[in-house]
């Protein structure tokens, strides 16, 4: 014959379209109700249990990749969170070192993790469906099998059945023969019918035994590896979920440790905010050079004098009254000055519409204590008595846009223009030349800005001041006093 590829030949392909054609046949006559077909209720069970089992285990397999997928997106949702705390957690913090040792087990535990489910859990679960389809496969040709078995029973049994019928068919030709063949030809032509019948009955009965060898052989295997399939599924889903359960419980353990170190990263961190043991950042600012507010300073200092100056004691030291500022209409309370040769006298009793009522018997208190030293002049008189009273106002000092009381400033022992008192909380460094060095519990007196304006503009949160030992040690206040971050001080006074 001729070859029709490789392995192939045209025999077998019409041996395999003549067993095709032959089972059809006999599927639809089972199906007629006219064959009657095999069945094995027991191992149609087996069939059963078998596709739930493949079911199941199919599900467990896309739930298990679902689970694996889930752990992988933690694992990278985990390692941007720890690489988000490194980028916020600052160098000079406390414990910088241990939360990035941290970052980096976190990371290798999770990898770990996902490795160890991957072999202990995955694999182990494709091995086991692994072995489903061959299975599948000869459930598959056990059943068309059993069509062969049935086919070829069948052909053997109408054979029998046709046995007397195909003597009565033999017997009748004979009798014709006998009329046309001599008597010795007629012995011979029954014995070829006969031996033909017993041939077409040989050959059916060896095809059934055959099919029937090949059914059971099959059919022997899957009764016992059948069963024993759908008993070892308990086996493996203890040992699998057992694997899952232990994977997490070291996970978890081991995570909770990493998750302890870093807690008590973080409280160590927050103590150390609250005892200040690591440096505090000033607020940035657009410097202005001291020395250069200083040279205006000094180019204003030769222009005359400024009315909010106070003036030099009188020849005649005559004391003069501390004037009482006016906090808030600007109005200073005047101080009356009485001598013998007469003054700019004001009546106590002529009250200031905006003063309150301490300020107006400040006033007046101030206006006895004058009459009382007039009494006292001698013959110097006439020349105090030129002088003019000075009326002393001034001005509220504005620190970050507030306005601070100028009470304390007339004190002697405080430098001019004195706001304050704050004391430093942490150390700072000074960076320029016109800022403070300050040490934690240094106390400095806050003094304003030689413009206001300028200190809002350039300098918001930072303070204008000199320290309080130096300025009681030089009283020099050009060369002690300068600039400091307002959020490293408390104020105290």
């Amino acid at each position: 014959m001729a070859e029709m590829g490789k392995g192939v030949t045209a025999g077998k392909i019409a041996s395999n379209m003549q067993k095709k054609l032959t089972r059809a046949q006999e599927k639809v006559l089972q199906k007629l109700g006219k064959a009657d077909e095999t069945k094995d209720e027991q191992f149609e069970q087996c069939v059963h249990n078998f596709n739930k089992q493949l079911t199941e285990g199919s599900k467990l397999q896309k739930d298990l990749r679902t689970y694996l997928a889930s752990v992988k997106a933690m694992h990278e949702a985990s390692k941007k969170l720890t690489e988000c705390l490194q980028e916020v957690y600052e160098p000079e913090w406390p414990g910088r070192d241990d939360t990035n040792k941290i970052s980096e087990n976190s990371d290798l535990l999770w990898t770990d993790f996902h490795q160890k489910l991957v072999d202990q859990a995955l694999l182990t679960m494709d091995t086991y469906l692994g072995q489903f389809p061959d299975i599948k496969s000869r459930i598959a040709k056990r059943g068309r099998k059993l069509v062969d078995y049935d086919s070829a029973r069948h052909h053997y049994e109408s054979l029998q059945t046709a046995k007397k019928k195909d003597e009565a068919k033999i017997a009748k030709p004979v009798s014709l023969l006998e009329k046309a063949a001599p008597q010795w030809c007629q012995g011979k032509l029954q014995a070829h019918l006969v031996a033909q019948t017993n041939l077409l009955r040989n050959q059916a009965e060896e095809e059934l035994v055959k099919a029937q060898k090949v059914f059971e052989e099959m059919n022997i295997d899957l009764q016992e590896e059948l069963p024993s399939l759908w008993n070892s599924r308990v086996g493996f889903y203890v040992n699998t979920f057992q694997s899952i359960a232990g994977l997490e419980e070291n996970f978890h353990k081991e995570m909770s440790k990493l998750n302890q170190n870093l807690n008590d990263v973080l409280v160590n961190l927050d103590k150390a905010q609250a005892t200040s043991t690591y440096p505090v950042k000033a607020q940035p600012r657009k410097k202005t050079k001291l020395f250069s507010r200083l040279r205006k300073k000094m180019s204003s200092d030769s222009t005359p004098a400024k009315p909010n100056k106070t003036p030099s004691s009188p020849p005649d030291g005559t004391p003069i009254t501390s004037p009482e500022t006016k906090a808030i209409n600007h109005e200073p309370e005047p101080s009356t000055l009485e001598t013998p040769g007469g003054g700019i006298p004001k009546s106590p009793s002529q009250p200031t519409e905006a003063a309150p009522a301490g300020a107006e018997a400040a006033g007046k208190e101030a206006a006895a204590a004058g009459a009382e030293a007039a009494k006292t002049e001698t013959d110097s008189g006439s020349a105090s008595s030129s002088l003019p009273a000075v009326v002393v106002e001034t001005f509220p000092a504005t620190v970050n846009g507030t306005v601070e009381s100028g009470a304390a400033s007339e004190r002697a022992d405080m430098p001019p223009g004195f706001l304050f008192k704050a004391q430093a909380m942490h150390d700072y460094a000074a960076t320029d030349s016109d800022e403070l060095q300050l040490k934690a519990g240094d106390v400095v007196l806050v003094i304003p800005f030689d413009n206001p304006e300028e200190q809002v503009r350039r300098d918001e949160g930072w303070l204008m001041g000199v320290k309080e030992s130096d300025w009681l040690q030089h009283k020099e206040l050009d060369q002690c006093r300068g600039v400091f971050p307002e959020n490293f001080t408390e104020r105290v006074q």
